[in-house]
């Protein structure tokens, strides 16, 4: 049986690296995109929840700081899922196969 979180415990994982790790260490996001090898602007979005954590994001923050990739998407999935868990009853689909 999986445990249920409360969706106001599911943080962007972008936010989250923000504040713990980047800040943390003092590192200017202009230095972070550099040390990445993309774009202030791609960094930016992340960090500040306007993008989606994506998997070679993930590696890049795994290579520069040792946070694992896979925890990185599971927290970033998990808010994703809470986030459209908000507006679930909005979805009108048809079941196709009985229960």
């Amino acid at each position: 049986m999986a445990i249920k979180v409360h969706p106001s415990f599911a943080i962007h994982a972008g936010e989250w690296l923000k504040t713990e790790i980047v800040e943390a260490h003092g590192v200017s996001i202009n230095d972070l995109a550099e040390a990445f090898g993309v774009s202030r602007q791609s960094v930016s979005a992340v960090l500040n929840g306007r993008a989606a954590l994506t998997a070679d994001m993930a590696i890049r923050f795994e290579k520069a700081f040792g946070v694992k990739a896979e925890t990185l998407l599971r927290m970033h999935s998990r808010y994703e899922l809470a986030k459209a868990r908000e507006h679930e009853a909005d979805l009108v689909v048809k079941r196709l196969i009985a229960a």
